[in-house]
């Protein structure tokens, strides 16, 4: 734009200067055959000015009445719907990316790109900025505004990576204009094209604020034979950030508060080691991806739920501060949080630092260090420090992509003494990968010491070393009108003790996947399980089905149907027949949707386990609705209730989000929990929480 351009928001390119603007419109399928032209004309725009980037874009369609648009709440998926995606790739450095969505009625999603050994979006961030739809005779038009006080870059680098994607839910069709090949994409910066010539951009002096209050009330139990006790409570805190470079943001927190996060999947854990939660605070997910660490092998020495939280339950959080950003061509992060102290729990404070070195054009090597440190408390410092390295190319053979990982991770005595070598107390191994189409393929050999046991993070198995190969070919059938893509798989587990023996063997065969050229989705798989149990093994923690020591030997099947996502009703079906111990287990998992108006979402699932053994039956149920009606991108009412028969808790979440303008959000948040005692559920506990949150930019 030039100086004294005025534009007026409102979706339509009516402006003179879009007419001036070099026009983006050479569009190539990725799907349904990777290459040919778009099937529907895409026309998009870039200008800026000293505060903002603007992008226009008109989707033009031959048939408007046809575009697929359920969605209005923000970051909902959208495979259900007509897509506009676009990464910008601010360090053009083709490893991260700002990645943004919208659909024809103005939903807005966005997220952080990673890529390595696999691609990673931290769909959790939440950044401020506005899209403008509107719905034509043509087809649909966008203009968005994304303020450069959102994004972090390099000021002296006028070059940034950008792609966009289009999709036509209809058809299945997606549409790329860099990068359409099966192996590339929008979530490869490696494949962007440039966006140049950005002078004269700032972000302000780079000053956040974001002060919150809330009010709470909290009614529970003490006990099955007691009245409810009420509580009245209020609060304050908030979070100060300031940008200390343009690459490089520095926070801190204060009487941090996580009442507006949604609540966990139900989950019934019938394996002998702990299950996994992904996080869904906010405070702990800015900035996520940098502290990713050899992410497809696991060795999780930082996992934010160790902080703040035990058994599911919070933990005050006094203060904290956080660095995140980059140096240069070094990615940094680092989190201190103090936790106060709750009943017998003392007081903590954990500190995480996390450094990545871009090295070569796709690699990486990068260091990690936490420390967890209880307060008055005979514990010992821990420390964990870990190393990992990642070599990635795009053009090998070429065009196709290779990646290599290796890593390494120990941690001080813990709780075993001197007598515990760091090899006991480390994790180790190497990844090898070809994400390529149709043939995909990838070798990981790694070792977990039998005390590995890292405070600030997540092990649910030790002890063991595993070599994990797989190979799948998926071709898609051109030349068919009803399958567009066959696949096969062969999945292979050896996992041993540390001495070498046999502890578990997974062999998984994809004998036949069917992915139809209406979207739906048909697999068939075979299962064999060999498993070596060296202690007893208590299934439901209750003393009630014991499986004793020995070898076991197990066969199954598994069928997965699933419908389009674009129907209005429609849900996917999994259904397997397994060995398991000295019987057998079929699972049934069901989730079926309905959308049966534009902004009313519903969903139900059954997961259900049915357990034969020589010890006993039994069966496991869960059961969860989602229902919710989005009015608009900006206000929405959600409902979440669960229930499972092993713990008997029936649990409702319900919330209402009003975004005032974008970073200026107004929730109210009602949980309820009742237990099941023979015929008729017991209240146990409801609170209420209210909460305003409010961002101030300078």
């Amino acid at each position: 734009m030039q100086p004294g351009e005025t534009i007026d928001l409102d979706g339509l390119t009516k402006e003179a200067f879009w007419q001036n603007a070099a026009v983006i419109s050479d569009f190539f399928q990725q799907e349904p055959v990777p290459g040919n032209p778009a099937s529907e004309r895409t026309e998009v725009r870039i200008a800026y000015d000293d505060e903002n980037l603007y992008i226009s874009a008109q989707f033009f369609d031959s048939e408007p009445d046809k575009i697929k648009a359920f969605q209005r709440k923000r970051d909902a998926p959208l495979d259900t719907d007509d897509r506009f995606v676009f990464i910008l790739d601010t360090y053009n450095d083709q490893r991260s990316a700002f990645y943004f969505e919208i659909n024809p009625l103005g939903l807005m999603g966005d997220g952080i790109l990673r890529v390595g050994q696999g691609t990673s979006i931290n769909r959790s961030w939440d950044g401020i900025w506005r899209a403008w739809v509107v719905k034509t005779a043509e087809g649909w038009m966008a203009e968005i505004r994304i303020p450069f006080m959102t994004l972090n870059f390099d000021p002296n680098n006028d070059t940034w990576g950008v792609n966009f994607l289009r999709t036509i839910r209809r058809k299945n069709e997606d549409v790329l204009w860099s990068g359409f090949q099966r192996n590339q994409g929008i979530q490869r910066p490696q494949d962007a094209g440039k966006l140049v010539n950005l002078k004269n951009i700032n972000q302000g002096i780079g000053l956040e604020a974001i002060p919150y209050a809330i009010g709470t009330q909290v009614r529970q139990r003490g006990d099955l034979e007691s009245s409810k006790t009420s509580e009245l409570s209020h609060n304050f805190g908030g979070e100060l950030n300031y940008n200390i470079t343009p690459n490089l943001k520095a926070g801190i927190t204060i009487n941090t508060d996580f009442a507006e996060t949604e609540v966990d999947d139900r989950q019934i854990n019938l394996t002998r080691f702990p299950l996994f939660f992904p996080e869904r605070r906010a405070f702990f997910l800015e900035g996520a991806n940098i502290f990713l660490f050899a992410p497809s092998s696991s060795p999780n020495p930082y996992f934010s739920r160790r902080i703040g939280l035990q058994d599911g339950l919070p933990i005050p959080i006094r203060y904290g501060g956080r660095m995140i950003g980059r140096v240069k061509d070094t990615d940094i992060g680092f989190v201190h949080v103090n936790t106060a102290a709750q009943g017998e729990r003392k007081a903590e404070n954990f500190t995480v630092g996390r450094i990545v070195q871009n090295i070569s054009d796709e690699s990486t090597i990068g260091v990690i260090y936490t420390r967890r440190d209880t307060e008055g408390d005979s514990l010992p410092l821990r420390e964990t420090l870990g190393m990992d390295l990642s070599l990635n190319t795009s053009k090998f053979l070429g065009n196709k992509n290779l990646q290599f990982e290796a890593f390494f991770v120990g941690h001080t005595p813990n709780f075993f003494g001197d007598e515990s070598n760091l090899w006991d107390r480390s994790v180790r191994g190497g990844r090898i990968n070809f994400p390529n189409e149709p043939w995909r393929a990838h070798m990981s050999y790694r070792e977990f010491g039998i005390n590995y046991d890292p405070a600030t993070g997540f092990a649910p198995r030790v002890g063991f070393r595993r070599l994990q190969p797989s190979i799948s070919y998926s071709p898609l059938w051109k030349n068919s009108g009803l399958i567009r893509e066959l696949s096969w798989q062969y999945y292979f587990e050896y996992l041993m003790e540390m001495d070498w023996r046999p502890a578990t063997v997974n062999h998984r065969i994809r004998f036949l996947g069917l992915r139809f050229e209406s979207g739906d989705v048909l697999q068939f798989q075979f299962n064999y399980n060999y498993e070596f149990l060296d202690r007893p093994f208590d299934i439901l923690r209750n003393g009630e089905y014991v499986i004793d020591v020995g070898n076991y030997y197990n066969l199954g099947y598994t069928i997965t149907a699933q419908s389009a996502p674009f129907r209005k009703i429609g849900g996917s079906f999994v259904f397997s027949k397994n060995g398991f111990w000295t019987g057998t287990e079929t699972n049934i998992t069901a989730d079926i949707f309905m959308r049966p108006i534009i902004g009313l979402n519903l969903t139900a699932s059954w997961i259900h386990s049915q357990v034969r053994l020589l010890e006993g039956n039994f069966d496991t149920h869960i059961i969860r609705l989602i229902s919710g009606y989005d009015f608009s991108p900006w206000v929405s009412v959600n409902f979440n209730v669960q229930y499972d028969n092993i713990t008997r808790f029936l649990g409702t979440n319900s919330r209402f989000t009003w975004v005032i303008d974008p970073g200026n959000t107004f929730f109210i948040v009602y949980n309820h929990n009742w237990f099941r005692l023979t015929e008729r559920f017991l209240s146990i506990e409801d609170r209420t929480n209210i909460k305003l949150a409010y961002t101030f930019r300078f």
